[in-house]
């Protein structure tokens, strides 16, 4: 009977040990499910969270704007970057905008090429920056719009006779035209014992073109004798401005791609001559001038970005007038100015180094 009864009480035992056994297995197994599903769970909000973005993203219309660039100077540079900030800024939320940038290396047919390639692409719409490259995409295509920049005149640049502002059909933009009255004045301002001027400039680029034969109007008034130096591409600017510099006491130079390219090529000519240069915009006059009456080409860009937003949303370009820079501002290089021994007057704003 005793026998039995231990045999019951270790049967016993047993059993409940076992059941202890079983009830931790099955809560660890029970906090590893909720854990998992809490993990899963909390994959899934995120998922859905992000969700919403991406689809919002997906709903933006998507635009390619091809640019076309004439060549790499500081003016040009500028300019596009501030049409890129604008432009993206302007379409923030509203757009995705890519870019197709190019630049001709200063060549009007690579200009023609890249505008092919832009029409041939279906881009959205085309930024010609500077005249040949504006030319190039008039010519390229009547269809995608067109916004201009670094332009002088567009009449010019277009053949358009009595050109009143407003170019129409698929092209509109902004123009760098500053006043070449108040460059006149300026150049009298510090040089008003010289008696001859030499215009250099590129014959290959109508604005620099018109740009001389209205500043010699100017001049010619204020009673300086000007003579012209037209060079038909970089490979001769050195001659000629080596002609310019033993028949001349002041230069100009215009608003001209060309001559802003090879800025320290000229100076390389005209500093060691004694001979000064007053220039039409900033990047020239910081690499070989004293002086200069120049618009911020920054700016310009920004001015045409807004423009390009304008467009992509539904604004009719044929009815968008040209825009011109709203502020000048006198500048000198304090460089040259202190090597030719030249005095700037009250009002000059150095051009940084």
């Amino acid at each position: 009977m005793k026998k039995f009864l231990a045999l019951l009480l270790t049967v016993a035992m047993v059993g409940s040990l076992t059941a202890c056994g079983g009830s931790s297995t099955e809560e660890t197994a029970s906090e590893s499910t909720e854990a998992a599903a809490e993990t899963t769970e909390a994959t899934e909000v995120t998922e859905e969270a992000e969700a919403p973005a991406d689809a919002q993203e997906g709903d933006l219309p998507v635009y390619v704007v091809g640019i076309c660039q004439l060549v790499q100077h500081d003016a040009l540079d500028a300019a596009t970057q501030g049409f890129k900030d604008a432009l993206t800024e302007e379409m923030d939320g509203k757009a995705i905008i890519s870019f197709d940038e190019q630049n001709a290396q200063g060549d009007s047919n690579t200009c023609s090429t890249i505008i092919n390639g832009f029409v041939s692409n279906g881009v959205d719409l085309i930024l010609a920056n500077a005249t040949p490259a504006l030319q190039a995409a008039a010519a390229g295509t009547n269809e995608i719009p067109i916004l201009g920049t670094s332009v002088t005149e567009y009449g010019v640049a277009l053949e358009i006779d009595n050109f009143n502002g407003t170019v129409g059909g698929n092209i509109s933009g902004t123009s760098d035209l500053a006043p070449l009255d108040g460059q006149a004045d300026m150049l009298q301002e510090l040089f008003p014992d010289a008696k001859t001027v030499g215009l250099i400039y590129c014959s290959a680029e109508a604005n620099s073109q018109y740009q001389v034969d209205t500043i010699a109007k100017y001049l010619e008034e204020k009673g300086y004798t000007c003579n012209f130096y037209a060079f038909s591409d970089s490979n001769d600017l050195s001659s000629v401005a080596t002609t310019a510099v033993s028949e001349v006491d002041v230069i100009y130079v215009p608003t001209d791609n060309t001559v802003a390219s090879n800025a320290e090529l000229l100076n390389n000519i005209c500093l060691p001559a004694g001979i000064p240069v007053v220039a039409g915009e900033e990047g020239i006059c910081a690499g070989c001038g004293v002086a200069t009456l120049s618009i911020s080409y920054y700016d310009l860009g920004v001015a045409t970005g807004k423009m390009a937003a304008r467009v992509l949303q539904g604004e009719d370009i044929s009815a968008m007038p040209v825009e011109y820079a709203p502020n000048f501002t006198k500048k000198y290089n304090a460089a040259n100015c202190e090597a030719l021994g030249i005095t700037i007057p009250d009002g000059y704003e150095a051009i940084a180094e």
